[in-house]
């Protein structure tokens, strides 16, 4: 079946089977690796893009539900070779180890960010909920976040 998607701000079509996933669509027919492909239960966020503006697991939603609606991922975040301030954020904290769940993370933070620019540890801890990380314990994470909550409010992005 032949779908039509806003990804990152452009239009693509995908031809893809009927009961493939937003992941799979998105990473094997439209070329973008970003969104990662980890519980497929939408258990670990590894694969959380937004749809429309809401947070997703792109695991659990058919492609198929995605036709003439909106997709961004965290490859919307970068400009060319600069990264966003939340992926700077969190090199510099050192909360990117095996770097699986980061995608997931720092789309999720930067959602955090977009809606909340001074949010408290229990707010972060809440937002991160749905993602897991078996590397860092979380807390250069959370790091991260105050970081780039810090740099959001001094006006660098």
């Amino acid at each position: 079946m032949l779908i039509r998607l806003r990804v990152n701000g452009e239009w693509r079509e995908a031809d893809v089977w009927p009961g493939s996933s937003l992941l799979f669509a998105l990473r094997e027919e439209l070329g973008l690796p970003g969104s990662k492909n980890a519980c497929e239960q939408g258990e670990c966020g590894s694969c959380t893009v937004w749809l429309d503006g809401e947070l997703v697991c792109s695991c659990l939603v058919l492609a198929a539900q995605a036709h003439e609606r909106t997709v961004r991922t965290v490859e919307s975040l970068s400009e060319g070779d600069r990264l966003h301030p939340v992926q700077e954020a969190f090199l510099e904290a050192g909360a990117v180890q095996c770097g699986f769940c980061t995608p997931g993370l720092v789309v999720a933070v930067t959602d955090l960010l977009e809606r909340d620019p001074s949010p408290d540890e229990l707010a972060v801890r809440e937002a991160l909920a749905g993602n897991l990380c078996r590397c860092t314990g979380y807390a250069k994470i959370v790091d991260a976040v105050g970081l780039a909550a810090e740099r959001r409010r001094e006006g660098a992005w």
